[in-house]
């Protein structure tokens, strides 16, 4: 048996506004390990991810924030410490899915300066406010151990009809991997899962017959295949990797 090391760790995740989503199934995964998860969600959003949690005998708390709000990575932490103990895993799951382009091709609208700024205050400045919030409370409490994962796109090196979210994505893994070099001697960890098309309800369903044919497993991903991916990021067995970007696509995207 292998012992991912993961019991009684605190992990703040981004994202759980939906029970269908990709950081519900990575909140379940984790908390089967016995991780006790601060579920972060939008102002407005429906809790049910947090009952079902607790029903199924685990540690779960939620809280409800802006994360646009530069003020937000403080009161994250400052719940999660009041809660559940001093944070040593932070899931980041932020990025918007709007769509635009700079031709307004593909049925998307045409970029503009507000379109811009939405995707990289959500996917950039909001990650990268909570990653420095996480190394200062590692840091003041003297850590030795932390993991951060990053969820990303793996068209994040350009998309046509997906141009802000792309440009948000990629200015997410280069501060990523910035992190990692810094944050390496304290004992953080900090990776980037690169997602392929996920059945999340959000396709439409040529859009994903489509998207199915271009991978060499000839099916869409499921939140649970990206639940494990950073469950084992998170765990000791992955002690050896940091600023790495996983393509986490059915091979769609190799490198």
């Amino acid at each position: 048996m292998i012992d991912p090391r993961l019991r009684d760790r605190v992990a703040v995740i981004t994202g759980c506004d939906t029970a269908l989503g990709i950081s519900a199934a990575i909140a379940r995964a984790l908390a089967r390990q016995q991780v006790r998860p601060l579920l972060i969600t939008e102002p407005g959003a429906d809790d049910h991810l947090t009952p079902a949690l607790r029903a199924d005998g685990h540690t779960a708390e939620a809280l409800a924030v802006d994360l646009t709000d530069p003020h937000a990575p403080r009161q994250v932490y400052d719940t999660a410490e009041a809660r559940l103990g001093p944070v040593e895993i932070l899931v980041l799951n932020t990025a918007p899915s709007g769509l635009d382009t700079f031709t307004r091709a593909r049925g998307a609208e045409e970029l503009t300066a507000t379109g811009i700024d939405a995707h990289h205050e959500r996917g950039t400045r909001a990650p990268a406010l909570l990653i420095a919030e996480h190394h200062r409370r590692h840091r003041a409490r003297r850590g030795e151990w932390g993991r951060i994962i990053t969820l990303s796109t793996d068209v994040s090196d350009g998309a046509p009809g997906q141009v802000s979210r792309a440009a948000a994505a990629h200015a997410l893994e280069s501060l990523s991997r910035s992190a990692a070099q810094e944050f390496g001697p304290t004992g953080i960890t900090v990776n980037i899962i690169a997602c392929g098309a996920v059945r999340t309800g959000w396709l439409h369903r040529d859009d994903a017959a489509r998207l199915a044919e271009t991978s060499p497993l000839g099916r869409l991903g499921h939140p649970d295949d990206i639940a494990d991916i950073a469950a084992f990021l998170a765990s000791h067995q992955a002690r050896w990797l940091t600023g790495q970007t996983l393509y986490a696509g059915g091979g769609r995207r190799m490198r």
